[in-house]
Protein backbone atom coordinates (compact mmCIF):
# COMPACT_ATOMS: atom_id res chain seq x y z
CA UNK A 1 0.00 0.00 0.00
CA UNK A 2 1.60 3.12 -1.10
CA UNK A 3 1.42 6.62 0.28
CA UNK A 4 -0.63 8.62 -1.73
CA UNK A 5 -0.12 12.39 -2.00
CA UNK A 6 -3.15 14.45 -1.59
CA UNK A 7 -4.42 15.91 -5.12
CA UNK A 8 -6.89 18.53 -5.75
CA UNK A 9 -10.89 17.33 -5.89
CA UNK A 10 -12.42 18.29 -9.43
CA UNK A 11 -15.82 19.38 -9.09
CA UNK A 12 -17.98 16.81 -10.20
CA UNK A 13 -17.06 13.76 -8.67
CA UNK A 14 -20.37 12.05 -7.81
CA UNK A 15 -20.71 10.24 -4.38
CA UNK A 16 -22.98 7.77 -3.41
CA UNK A 17 -24.87 5.38 -0.76
CA UNK A 18 -23.47 2.31 -0.86
CA UNK A 19 -25.98 -0.52 -1.11
CA UNK A 20 -24.27 -3.41 -0.15
CA UNK A 21 -24.41 -6.80 -2.37
CA UNK A 22 -27.05 -9.45 -0.48
CA UNK A 23 -23.78 -12.13 -0.94
CA UNK A 24 -21.96 -10.11 1.97
CA UNK A 25 -25.09 -9.56 4.05
CA UNK A 26 -23.47 -12.44 6.74
CA UNK A 27 -19.62 -11.63 6.22
CA UNK A 28 -17.61 -10.12 8.12
CA UNK A 29 -15.37 -7.30 6.34
CA UNK A 30 -12.30 -8.47 5.86
CA UNK A 31 -13.29 -11.98 6.28
CA UNK A 32 -14.31 -12.95 2.78
CA UNK A 33 -13.76 -16.24 1.29
CA UNK A 34 -12.08 -16.81 -2.50
CA UNK A 35 -15.53 -17.95 -3.84
CA UNK A 36 -16.69 -14.26 -2.99
CA UNK A 37 -13.65 -12.84 -4.88
CA UNK A 38 -12.23 -12.57 -8.33
CA UNK A 39 -8.78 -11.61 -9.82
CA UNK A 40 -8.81 -8.72 -11.34
CA UNK A 41 -5.87 -7.30 -13.85
CA UNK A 42 -3.25 -6.37 -13.96
CA UNK A 43 -3.37 -7.35 -9.64
CA UNK A 44 -5.64 -8.02 -6.89
CA UNK A 45 -8.86 -9.25 -6.12
CA UNK A 46 -12.56 -7.56 -5.97
CA UNK A 47 -15.74 -9.23 -5.23
CA UNK A 48 -17.78 -10.17 -8.17
CA UNK A 49 -19.88 -7.63 -8.62
CA UNK A 50 -17.22 -5.01 -8.29
CA UNK A 51 -14.81 -6.96 -10.12
CA UNK A 52 -16.96 -7.15 -13.10
CA UNK A 53 -17.93 -3.59 -13.19
CA UNK A 54 -14.08 -2.53 -12.80
CA UNK A 55 -12.83 -4.44 -15.76
CA UNK A 56 -15.55 -3.04 -17.89
CA UNK A 57 -14.32 0.67 -16.56
CA UNK A 58 -10.78 -0.56 -17.17
CA UNK A 59 -11.56 -1.96 -20.81
CA UNK A 60 -13.37 1.51 -21.62
CA UNK A 61 -10.43 3.67 -20.45
CA UNK A 62 -8.44 2.15 -22.51
CA UNK A 63 -10.46 2.49 -25.79
CA UNK A 64 -11.10 6.11 -24.49
CA UNK A 65 -7.52 6.61 -25.11
CA UNK A 66 -6.06 6.60 -20.97
CA UNK A 67 -3.19 3.84 -21.09
CA UNK A 68 -2.93 3.02 -17.55
CA UNK A 69 -5.45 2.25 -15.48
CA UNK A 70 -5.28 -0.20 -12.59
CA UNK A 71 -4.93 0.18 -8.87
CA UNK A 72 -1.86 1.66 -6.76
CA UNK A 73 -0.82 -1.76 -5.59
CA UNK A 74 -2.26 -5.33 -4.75
CA UNK A 75 -2.79 -4.20 -1.46
CA UNK A 76 -5.48 -1.62 -3.13
CA UNK A 77 -8.34 -3.41 -4.33
CA UNK A 78 -9.43 -5.98 -1.54
CA UNK A 79 -7.60 -6.07 2.22
CA UNK A 80 -8.31 -8.36 4.72
CA UNK A 81 -8.77 -7.52 8.00
CA UNK A 82 -5.26 -8.29 8.63
CA UNK A 83 -3.46 -6.45 5.75
CA UNK A 84 -5.68 -3.43 6.79
CA UNK A 85 -4.60 -3.63 10.30
CA UNK A 86 -0.90 -3.44 9.24
CA UNK A 87 -1.48 -0.35 6.99
CA UNK A 88 -3.65 1.21 9.74
CA UNK A 89 -0.58 1.09 12.15
CA UNK A 90 1.87 2.28 9.91
CA UNK A 91 -0.47 5.44 9.62
CA UNK A 92 -1.61 6.49 13.06
CA UNK A 93 -0.25 6.06 16.22
CA UNK A 94 -2.12 5.74 20.20
CA UNK A 95 0.07 8.58 21.27
CA UNK A 96 -1.76 12.16 20.67
CA UNK A 97 0.10 14.41 17.67
CA UNK A 98 -1.34 18.12 17.90
CA UNK A 99 -3.47 18.45 15.34
CA UNK A 100 -3.47 15.50 13.76
CA UNK A 101 -6.45 13.51 12.03
CA UNK A 102 -8.05 10.59 14.47
CA UNK A 103 -10.16 7.62 14.03
CA UNK A 104 -11.63 5.63 16.57
CA UNK A 105 -10.24 1.50 16.73
CA UNK A 106 -11.21 -0.51 18.83
CA UNK A 107 -12.49 2.48 21.64
CA UNK A 108 -9.10 3.61 21.50
CA UNK A 109 -8.47 7.22 19.59
CA UNK A 110 -5.69 6.74 16.98
CA UNK A 111 -4.00 10.06 15.57
CA UNK A 112 -2.45 9.77 11.93
CA UNK A 113 0.90 10.19 11.67
CA UNK A 114 2.04 13.78 9.44
CA UNK A 115 3.17 12.44 5.65
CA UNK A 116 0.71 9.69 5.85
CA UNK A 117 -2.78 9.07 3.65
CA UNK A 118 -6.25 8.56 5.81
CA UNK A 119 -6.72 4.80 6.24
CA UNK A 120 -10.04 3.66 7.41
CA UNK A 121 -10.12 1.56 10.77
CA UNK A 122 -9.55 -1.88 10.63
CA UNK A 123 -12.95 -4.30 9.26
CA UNK A 124 -14.45 -0.32 8.46
CA UNK A 125 -13.32 -0.20 4.77
CA UNK A 126 -15.02 -0.50 1.80
CA UNK A 127 -11.39 -2.50 0.80
CA UNK A 128 -12.74 -5.10 3.47
CA UNK A 129 -15.58 -5.65 1.31
CA UNK A 130 -13.97 -6.35 -1.65
CA UNK A 131 -16.19 -3.07 -3.52
CA UNK A 132 -12.66 -0.44 -3.28
CA UNK A 133 -10.19 0.40 -5.93
CA UNK A 134 -7.10 2.81 -5.41
CA UNK A 135 -6.64 4.02 -9.00
CA UNK A 136 -3.06 4.70 -9.69
CA UNK A 137 -2.24 8.04 -10.60
CA UNK A 138 -5.62 9.50 -10.31
CA UNK A 139 -4.73 12.88 -11.88
CA UNK A 140 -5.14 15.15 -15.08
CA UNK A 141 -6.91 13.23 -18.28
CA UNK A 142 -7.29 9.88 -16.42
CA UNK A 143 -8.91 11.60 -13.54
CA UNK A 144 -10.74 13.72 -15.70
CA UNK A 145 -11.70 10.45 -17.31
CA UNK A 146 -12.82 9.20 -14.32
CA UNK A 147 -15.12 12.18 -13.32
CA UNK A 148 -16.43 11.63 -16.32
CA UNK A 149 -17.63 7.97 -16.57
CA UNK A 150 -17.09 6.00 -12.88
CA UNK A 151 -21.06 6.53 -12.13
CA UNK A 152 -21.96 4.93 -15.37
CA UNK A 153 -20.36 1.39 -14.58
CA UNK A 154 -21.35 2.15 -10.66
CA UNK A 155 -17.86 3.58 -8.86
CA UNK A 156 -18.08 6.49 -6.79
CA UNK A 157 -15.77 8.18 -4.60
CA UNK A 158 -15.74 8.70 -0.96
CA UNK A 159 -14.35 11.48 0.55
CA UNK A 160 -12.77 14.29 -1.77
CA UNK A 161 -9.61 14.05 -0.31
CA UNK A 162 -8.82 11.17 -1.86
CA UNK A 163 -9.31 11.25 -5.62
CA UNK A 164 -7.96 7.48 -6.09
CA UNK A 165 -10.38 5.75 -4.00
CA UNK A 166 -13.39 4.90 -5.74
CA UNK A 167 -15.78 2.08 -4.96
CA UNK A 168 -18.38 -0.21 -6.58
CA UNK A 169 -22.20 1.18 -5.33
CA UNK A 170 -25.17 -0.06 -6.16
CA UNK A 171 -25.30 -3.22 -4.71
CA UNK A 172 -26.85 -6.40 -6.71
CA UNK A 173 -28.40 -3.69 -9.50
CA UNK A 174 -25.64 -3.92 -12.31
CA UNK A 175 -25.24 -0.69 -14.24
CA UNK A 176 -26.59 -0.22 -17.23
CA UNK A 177 -22.86 0.03 -18.94
CA UNK A 178 -21.71 -3.24 -17.11
CA UNK A 179 -24.54 -4.94 -18.38
CA UNK A 180 -23.64 -3.71 -22.34
CA UNK A 181 -20.27 -4.84 -21.66
CA UNK A 182 -21.08 -7.92 -20.92
CA UNK A 183 -23.40 -8.69 -23.67
CA UNK A 184 -20.43 -7.18 -25.91
CA UNK A 185 -18.22 -9.69 -24.74
CA UNK A 186 -21.05 -12.87 -24.94
CA UNK A 187 -21.19 -11.59 -28.52
CA UNK A 188 -17.86 -11.57 -29.50
CA UNK A 189 -16.78 -14.76 -28.01
CA UNK A 190 -17.12 -17.38 -30.20
CA UNK A 191 -20.12 -19.68 -30.00
CA UNK A 192 -19.55 -23.81 -30.60
CA UNK A 193 -21.45 -25.03 -33.25
CA UNK A 194 -23.24 -28.78 -33.01
CA UNK A 195 -22.67 -30.78 -35.96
Amino acid sequence: MATKKKAPAPAGRPKKKLVIPASLAHIKPGELPQSLLVAVKPYGQLHPLAAQAYTALREAAFAAGINTFKPTSLGDTYRSVSLQKQGFLARYQLEPIAGASTRTWEGRTYYQKPGTAPMAAPGSSRHNLGLAVDISEASGDRLAWMVANCDRFGFCWEVDSEPWHIFYYPGDKIPAAVEAWKQAKAAASPTLQQG
